[in-house]
């Protein structure tokens, strides 16, 4: 008889095919699959890291970033100057009604003073030491100004004891003025008087003895006018006195 023809196999039934997926794997990595064949297992083995080499260095640390640099911030607006305000007393309504407009009283920084017309003096010192008891002449000293029309303030500073109080008198005069000496009103004006002489060139009329007080007699110029250098000497009267070219 004929062969008999071979038909494929079919498929085993399901519950086959579920047993075998839950077969476990053969010996050798193998595992049986859904269809009965099996195949190989493969499995992965994680790989170690390596270790650092002991050449390599450790990582430098990073620096953190520097802060933005603030804007410095705008300097505030310079406070006004303090400039002089009108002083007003019993003296100094006084001495007004007197002499008018020949006296300015102002105040400034806590300091009263008075700017006094030139003719008023010595009349002023004197009602100053004998009617308002500033019996005490603390200095007498002159700033000069050369680009005014008159370049010198004559300043007298006086104390009074019984009032515990202080004042300035001013009075200005041009270059090659003199003033009325204050010798016999105090008496310690004697030096002071000769020190302005002797430093700005202002004389005193009336004084008893106007010479050079701390410049030798003959010495040229005066050293605190502002035309005066600083460097500036009589070198005519260092090379006679002293038998030197310059004393500098």
């Amino acid at each position: 008889m004929p062969d008999d023809i071979k038909s494929p196999s079919s498929p085993p039934p399901e519950g086959e095919r579920k047993a075998a997926a839950e077969q476990p794997a053969s010996a050798g990595g193998v595992k049986a699959n859904p269809a009965g064949s099996v195949q190989a297992e493969t499995t992965t083995v994680p790989s170690k890291p390596s270790p650092p080499s002991e050449t390599s260095s450790p990582p430098k640390p990073v620096a953190p970033a520097a802060p933005a640099a603030a804007k410095p911030a705008a300097a505030p607006p310079k406070p006004a100057a303090p400039v002089p305000a009108p002083w007003d007393s019993p003296m100094v309504a006084k001495l007004k009604r007197k002499y008018g407009s020949g006296i300015e009283a102002l105040t400034h920084l806590g300091q009263n003073y008075m700017l006094v017309d030139r003719s008023t003096i010595p009349e002023i010192l004197q009602i100053l030491c004998d009617g308002e008891e500033f019996d005490y002449c603390v200095d007498l000293t002159a700033v000069h100004y050369p680009k005014r029309e008159k370049q010198f303030d004559v300043v007298w500073v006086l104390y009074s004891f019984p009032r515990n109080e202080r004042i300035r008198l001013t009075t200005r005069i041009a270059d090659g003025e003199s003033l009325p000496s204050s010798v016999l009103i105090w008496p310690t004006t004697n030096w002071l008087e000769r020190e302005v002489f002797d430093m700005f060139g202002i004389k005193f009329d009336g004084h008893p003895d106007l010479k050079r007080i701390l410049l030798p007699d003959g010495w040229k110029g005066h050293p605190l006018r502002k035309d005066y250098g600083i460097l500036q000497q009589d070198n005519e009267w260092v090379q006679i006195n002293l038998g030197i070219q310059s004393g500098q």
